[in-house]
């Protein structure tokens, strides 16, 4: 198992790997909503990597990707002291520490980067990732209610930072 930076040629197994972790049902988009547009896709990378302050991160193992980190920078003075992270790892590979290590190098990205505040958001009832995320050191920073809507019922999430 291999942690290393995406790069565009990653595009066409990036997006297929984000569409099977939609399934899931506890991402952004619904299972089966993520249309593949691999052009677009090796776009947003390439826009992605030029920028300083944003990386993906991808495991990489036996030549597929099964997991990934997404840090997006703060992009105004402000805030570029700070990142949202979005973390997926292929279903047949989640409990085997892969998310762990996947933070653990994520937090040396961004200490490299003089970073100090990583955010990110969770479905309420994600629970797993709930205490993923409070072991590897986030702090519940509030609710917000009603941000998503999930097979017609509203649906909470936890928003939760970690200063570094």
């Amino acid at each position: 198992m291999k942690i290393r930076e995406i790069q565009p040629s990653d595009a066409k197994a990036f997006s297929h790997l984000c569409q099977e972790i939609d399934e899931s049902g506890f991402m952004l988009y619904d299972p089966g909503e993520r249309m593949i547009d691999i052009e677009k896709e090796e776009k947003r990378i390439k826009r992605i990597l030029r920028d300083d302050r944003s990386t993906i991160l991808v495991v990489e193992e036996n030549e597929q990707l099964i997991g990934y980190m997404i840090a997006i920078g703060g992009s105004v003075k402000r805030t570029r002291h700070s990142a949202y992270l979005v973390l997926g790892v292929s279903k047949k590979h989640r409990g085997k520490g892969i998310a762990k290590q996947l933070f653990e190098e994520m937090f040396r990205w961004a200490k490299e980067r003089e970073l100090t505040r990583l955010e990110l958001t969770v479905i309420k009832d994600n629970e797993n990732a709930f205490r993923l995320y409070r072991k590897m050191g986030f702090i519940i920073e509030g609710e917000k209610v009603h941000s998503l809507m999930i097979d017609g019922n509203p649906v909470n999430e936890y928003y939760l930072y970690k200063l570094i």
